[in-house]
């Protein structure tokens, strides 16, 4: 039987700063906050479904530094089982982080370190991990061919898959076919489509697109105005699930992704895996950081018994 999820993806030191904008080229500003901490698209995810009550393994490479001790130590304290390989000739990964101190919108430069170094031969070493899970997740912080490899193990083994094309780079169209569920936000959906989701209706028409590439299922997050579940045969507006003050939107799109596939993993509808996504993405958004916002399967679960709604 499967079971858990699995996710490939990179780990990175997250390194915040805090300020009213962002400087300008060639000028210095005073910052109002700084933080360090765990952070990466898919370490983020990993850390998200475990608190969510998902059995999770990690697949990634690290450096054997201070920044790859953190990711450890942010295993064993998630409960995440860590599959991962540590370098001893290339760093962990680091990012630069700027959060609006007024509004928590942020902008991110990702260095990936030893997990860019992630290819065909570590997927296949992970190949065990990858075919016993129910659930397999993946995203474009490793290399496009290493996502593909396992999408296209996982596909094989019946696991159920999930795809967040982010950040926004080209991947292969051959991606596609293999994605029981696409996770783009609406700004990756508009690069992929090649038009502004402004209106629910061009975020349905963009889920048309992303069906007509050969996903099964696509889910487009939007923010403030939830999530958009469109296949073949149901398109399902899941308002956003509010908690409270919007302070740090930077882990959002992971703590979605993570609730979501811990969600979808324990047996439930994709409506109802959503729901459960977008409540863990309502509560992430209140707290600072990526990594360490993650909420608990009970803080989730008493806000969606409580109705919470944007």
């Amino acid at each position: 039987m499967k079971v858990g999820v699995s996710i490939l993806g990179i780990f990175v030191a997250d390194t915040a700063y805090l300020a009213k904008r962002m400087p300008n080229v060639g000028e210095t500003i005073t910052g109002t906050g700084f933080a360090v901490g765990p952070g990466g698209k898919g370490s983020n995810q990993a850390v998200a479904a475990a608190r969510a009550g998902g059995t999770v393994s990690f697949i990634s490479k690290i450096g054997r530094d201070t920044f790859g001790d953190m990711a450890l130590k942010t295993y064993a304290e998630a409960g995440v089982t860590p599959k991962v390989v540590q370098m001893d000739d290339m760093p962990t990964g680091a990012a630069f982080i700027y959060v609006n101190d007024g509004n928590g919108d942020n902008a991110i430069i990702v260095y990936p370190g030893a997990a860019g170094t992630i290819g065909i031969g570590d997927v296949e070493a992970a190949r065990e991990t990858i075919e016993q899970s129910a659930v397999f997740v993946t995203q474009l912080e490793q290399p496009a061919e290493a996502a593909q490899r396992a999408l296209e193990i996982a596909h094989a083994a019946g696991v159920t898959t999930v795809f967040n094309p982010a950040p926004a780079e080209p991947f292969p169209d051959t991606i596609y076919p293999l994605c029981d569920y696409i996770v783009p936000n609406e700004t990756e959906a508009a690069a992929i489509v090649g038009f502004p989701l402004d209106t629910l209706d061009d975020a349905r028409r963009a889920g048309d697109a992303l069906l007509a590439k050969g996903v099964k299922a696509a889910l487009i997050t939007l923010g403030g105005r939830g999530v958009l579940y469109h296949t073949a045969r149901q398109s399902v507006h899941v308002p956003a699930v509010s908690s409270g003050a919007v302070i740090d939107t930077t882990g959002a799109g992971d703590a979605f992704v993570g609730g979501f596939s811990a969600a979808l993993s324990r047996g439930a509808s994709p409506v109802e895996a959503v729901r459960f996504g977008c409540a863990t993405a309502g509560i992430a958004v209140t707290r600072r950081g990526t990594a360490p916002a993650m909420p608990k399967i009970e803080e989730i679960e008493a806000l969606l018994q409580k109705g919470g709604a944007a």
